[in-house]
């Protein structure tokens, strides 16, 4: 591959090393590319609110693709750009497929408000016995009814004794094409979102924006939910430490999170 024209990176895992910080050789080449004026896009499963200390750490990030590409978030003008999302119908077909194919599960839906903190105690909505897969302090508990009231750009179900791998294997074949299921966590979480919205659908709008054509951008990942990312981009890139789903389909694999791997890959062009 030439030097791309855009840089498209998922955040955890992938651009963050084991203690979530950006490597001061990662943040490096990003200024370097971006002071050249190459495109660069983060594209993560995370929710607006938490793209600022990432964004802190470079300096030079603007847009981020959120949520699994149901969200494009502007984290300089502060503004949620466009948002794809769950109506409230879907939302309840979804709950009560989850039921049927994963008993006991846990339900949370994320809302996005007009900018990253606007209302961001009811952004992450969950049932009260639902075990986080990660520390999320501004959480409301409400009953599952009140989940499914509101749009949201996704769903997300919790089964912490199950593999996430075993969990959309289970809960495909009765959602079928209606949502799109992924996860970004290996243990026991799926993440539903719009049927047909993935991270490659968010970072293709933004190429098209940008100009830029799929042969052009590279693409850095290490989950599932990077998958089509990695599939669209003209060059893909499984960290070393990614889901073996992506080592199989990527153009080329990388060191891991913790050993720049990343910058390793950005260093040939700048």
């Amino acid at each position: 591959m030439q030097a791309p024209r855009l840089v498209a990176t998922d955040v955890d895992g992938t651009l963050l090393g084991p203690d979530e910080r950006v490597s001061p050789r990662a943040a490096a080449v990003i200024g370097r590319l971006v002071s050249e004026g190459i495109g660069f896009v983060l594209v993560t499963g995370r929710p607006p609110r938490w793209i600022p200390p990432v964004v802190q750490q470079l300096g030079v990030a603007r847009l981020a693709v959120c949520a699994n590409g149901a969200v494009l978030y502007d984290s300089v003008a502060d503004e949620v750009v466009w948002a794809r999302t769950l109506a409230p119908d879907a939302l309840a077909e979804l709950a009560e497929a989850a039921t049927r194919a994963l008993p006991g599960c846990g339900l949370a839906v994320e809302r996005v408000g007009a900018r990253a903190f606007d209302d961001a105690a009811t952004q992450f909505v969950a049932e009260p016995d639902y075990q986080h897969a990660w520390p999320n302090p501004d959480n409301s508990s409400v009953p599952r009814s009140e989940l499914l009231v509101r749009p949201a750009v996704k769903m997300l179900i919790r089964a912490p004794g199950m593999s996430s791998d075993a969990m959309v294997a289970a809960l495909q074949p009765l959602v079928g094409d209606a949502v799109d299921l992924t996860f970004s966590h290996p243990r026991g979480l799926v993440e539903a979102s719009p049927a047909g919205v993935t991270k490659a659908t968010g970072l293709a709008e933004v190429a098209e924006w940008a100009g830029v054509a799929a042969p052009d951008v590279i693409a850095f990942g290490d989950m599932p939910n990077d998958l089509e990312m990695l599939r669209w981009a003209g060059h893909g890139v499984a960290m070393g430490n990614a889901h073996p789903a992506l080592l199989d389909i990527a153009d080329e694999v990388t060191a891991t999170n913790a050993e720049d791997g990343l910058a390793l890959v950005l260093e040939r062009w700048f």
